[in-house]
């Protein structure tokens, strides 16, 4: 239990009893889903070149993130991670969503490119704080 140390004593209250769910010790997960692109706007309303990929963390993991994420916090309530898909490893944050109940994970075209994925692939990731 030492790794729940910081947490806070209500929300694993609330999590084990309310919610049924027990928080692992652990500040590592794998996640495994599809890669997709988000396309911005510009203020006019057009189309704007810039887009982004993201892998949607749901479920456990981001329930154990948002566990976990007391006093690991950015801006926008981002959490701040180490990610590891294939054989490349980097460090991020990961963005709250509402939209799907969970966290954003933004990978770079770097990696994208290093590893050869793209839009619509699926791949599992490997997530620590």
């Amino acid at each position: 239990m030492d790794d729940m140390a910081g947490l806070d004593p209500e929300l694993i209250r609330f999590l084990r009893e309310e919610l049924g769910h027990e928080l692992v010790s652990a500040r590592e997960w794998q996640f495994t889903g599809p890669l997709w692109i988000w396309k911005g706007k510009a203020a006019d309303g057009k189309p704007n070149p810039m887009s982004w990929h993201f892998l949607t963390i749901t479920g456990d993991v981001a329930d154990g993130i948002r566990a976990a994420a007391p006093g690991r916090t950015a801006a926008w309530g981002s959490v701040y991670v180490k990610v590891k898909l294939g054989a490349t490893s980097w460090e991020t944050s990961v963005f709250p969503s509402k939209d799907v109940g969970g966290y954003l994970l933004p990978v770079k075209a770097a990696v994208r490119k290093k590893e050869g994925v793209g839009e619509g692939d699926v791949v599992t990731v490997e997530l620590a704080l």
